[in-house]
């Protein structure tokens, strides 16, 4: 049972990941359906009733044992089965509007019996001449063949009790509805086949637990990313950068666990007596540098440098944005030319951001930077490190949903072979039904003794 919950819910899952594909089938599932209401419009019946013998009726019926209103009425019983046999459908075809086969009379005409002793013929047909015309003539072909010696159940003299005259045709807005409602049932089971047949066949990572046992590194922060693709998209995010309450915890947090300097750098600070301000940067003697490396197959994932700088800089430490030389340069051609033109000086970043891009030699970092934030973008398929900016650590970019475990493998393999260890992940765009936490590292633990949770073989009470 615990191993059919567990397919169950990831089942679950993937068809919550393929949405999308769920709702256009579904969509037009039910367009389909409204077209075909549109296109086939429901069929108009009209029902003709025939009178049998009364006598040889109640007779049928005493003879057939209690004589009850329930009990089944063979000699009426046995007159359906004539309505609706070959031989009287046959002789009624000449007479049936429009011409038409007998395996088509047969379907569009049904056989019942209101009462012991009254033969409905009901008929379907496009329009009401149509229908009626269908139905008096089984009424009528019947009528003549009972009524004859021919006859294989003996002469019964029936009669047109109702013609078919009053066709009678279902709502249009109920049959369209059903029929756009079956519709959308249809494109949902297909969604559904579809969904599970390629989650089940894609290996791409989506959770982050699946993204951190995939190298063995922990996710270090999980967070929504833009998704720019010009100059001036990257130059607004850059800007105007927001995170919120939780992404802002989950950078700082991955910033502390990547040993980051801590915030406030370059702010002044004054003594107690009010004296000459000083700068507590001094206490930072070196700066910190970290490159975030993503692949050239996940475009959202490059977005998390920049964002992990501008969250940097906004908590008050001086740092630098740096676009090096990439073997792929198509997918940071855009964020290239943005971080080519340093920030205005109306912007809220200006003086704690600086951008900086390089294609041969070095870069100049200014000297009272803290953090040095490297972007760099490898080949999914064979990922070679260029020849970028030396950081002292190194952090893996992937969007949910975006990588397989290989491609993660062969990444993590071409960084150390630069020599360059992987510290920690960053999710892009995770799901919002993943509950996993990738790993969370653990801190270290208090170095203050234990207090006791339970005290033994103590006294509580004084007794007099």
């Amino acid at each position: 049972m615990s191993q059919q919950a567990l397919d169950l819910r990831k089942s679950m899952q993937i068809v919550r990941q393929h949405k999308v594909l769920m709702a256009i089938l579904v969509a037009l599932g039910i367009l389909g359906g409204a077209a075909y209401a549109v296109l086939k419009p429901p069929l108009v019946s009209s029902s003709a009733l025939i009178a049998l013998p009364a006598a040889s009726s109640q007779l049928a019926t005493t003879a057939g044992g209690s004589g009850t209103s329930s009990t089944v009425d063979p000699f009426t019983a046995t007159q359906e089965v004539v309505a609706d046999s070959y031989r009287v459908l046959a002789d009624a075809l000449p007479d049936v509007r429009p011409a038409m086969s007998l395996i088509q009379l047969r379907h569009y005409v049904q056989v019942g019996s209101p009462s012991t002793d009254i033969i409905s013929v009901t008929a379907e047909g496009k329009n009401a001449a149509d229908a009626e015309a269908t139905a008096n003539a089984v009424a009528g072909s019947y009528i003549r063949y009972v009524g004859s010696a021919a006859s294989a159940v003996g002469r019964i003299q029936a009669h047109l009790l109702a013609p078919a005259i009053n066709a009678t045709t279902p709502s249009k807005v109920k049959y369209t509805t059903i029929c756009a409602l079956l519709g959308g049932l249809a494109g949902a089971l297909v969604g559904l086949i579809l969904a599970l047949a390629i989650g089940r066949s894609d290996r791409r990572l989506r959770q982050r637990d699946e993204i951190a046992n995939s190298i063995g590194i922990p996710v270090l922060a999980s967070v929504a990313v833009g998704h720019p693709s010009t100059a001036a998209a990257w130059t607004k995010l850059i800007e105007d950068y927001r995170p919120t309450a939780g992404q802002s915890w989950q950078l700082r947090t991955a910033l502390q666990q990547l040993g980051i300097p801590r915030p406030g750098f370059d702010r002044p600070a004054y003594d107690d007596g009010g004296g000459t301000p000083y700068d507590d940067r001094a206490s930072a003697r070196t700066s910190s540098s970290l490159a975030v490396i993503s692949l050239s197959s996940d475009p959202r994932a490059l977005a998390l440098g920049p964002q992990l700088a501008v969250f940097a800089a906004s908590r008050g430490i001086p740092t630098s944005l740096v676009i090096g030389p990439q073997h792929n340069a198509d997918t940071t051609a855009a964020l290239r030319i943005a971080c080519s033109v340093p920030l205005p000086q109306a912007s809220k970043q200006h003086g704690m951001l600086r951008l900086a891009a390089y294609d041969e030699g070095g870069v100049d970092v200014p000297p009272d930077t803290a953090l040095v934030v490297v972007v760099v973008v490898v080949d999914s398929r064979t990922p070679e490190m260029p020849d970028n900016v030396r950081t002292g650590a190194t952090v893996l970019g992937v969007t949910a949903g975006a990588a397989t475990a290989e491609q993660l493998a062969r990444t993590a393999l071409a960084a150390a072979a630069d020599g360059r260890e992987i510290s920690g992940i960053l999710v892009a765009d995770p799901l919002e039904a993943d509950e996993t936490t990738g790993r969370i590292p653990r801190l270290a633990p208090s170095a203050a003794p234990r207090l006791p949770n339970r005290l033994r073989g103590v006294r509580t009470e004084i007794r007099r």
